[in-house]
């Protein structure tokens, strides 16, 4: 919800705009973007499902499970268990083989689940930028429109072509 009592600097080249342009431009039904957007994939965090699948879910609770302070402290109680068993075991290459293949099965499965959880978190940072420049475009087009503002008017092209970039870079 954008203040009353702020005003919205939209460029040095343009005198202040009062912030409530933006909800007057939605009832207007001005038109978000001069380019059709791709709906086969969100832009908009309104247009982002809430229903996470099986696996999302276990990857946020896994998340939350390694997160923790006590998961790192039974870490550390792990090798401090393990490193005494040495003398239980008995074999030098058999004692550091049982905690290799543990830490790296571990390993393994927490750098799947993490990375399920922060790209589905960079996907919702995505869709919030991808808003905020549509409505600084939309707001932008408005006063370039009261102001015949030509320059102006490039600047939104830009902005509006900026919206989904993400898409066309490879990372």
């Amino acid at each position: 919800m954008v203040s009353s009592a702020v005003p919205v600097q939209v460029s040095e080249r343009l005198p202040a705009a009062p912030a409530d342009t933006f909800p007057y431009l939605l009832r207007k039904g001005v038109v978000m973007s001069e380019t059709k957007p791709d709906k086969s994939k969100p832009t908009m965090p309104s247009e982002v499902s809430s229903r996470l699948s099986l696996f999302d879910r276990f990857a946020t609770a896994a998340a939350g499970f390694v997160s923790r302070g006590w998961f790192f402290a039974m870490c550390v109680l792990l090798v401090l268990v393990w490193a005494p068993s040495f003398f239980l075991i008995g074999d030098l290459d058999t004692w550091q083989l049982i905690i290799n293949t543990l830490t790296t099965i571990v390993t393994f499965l927490l750098v799947a689940l993490l990375q399920n959880t922060q790209t589905r978190a960079d996907e919702a940072v995505q869709h919030k930028l991808n808003a905020i420049a549509e409505g600084l475009a939309q707001l932008m087009t408005q006063i370039a429109e009261d102001q015949d503002d030509k320059p102006l008017r490039g600047d939104v092209r830009e902005l509006r072509s900026a919206v989904g970039l993400e898409d066309k870079e490879s990372a």
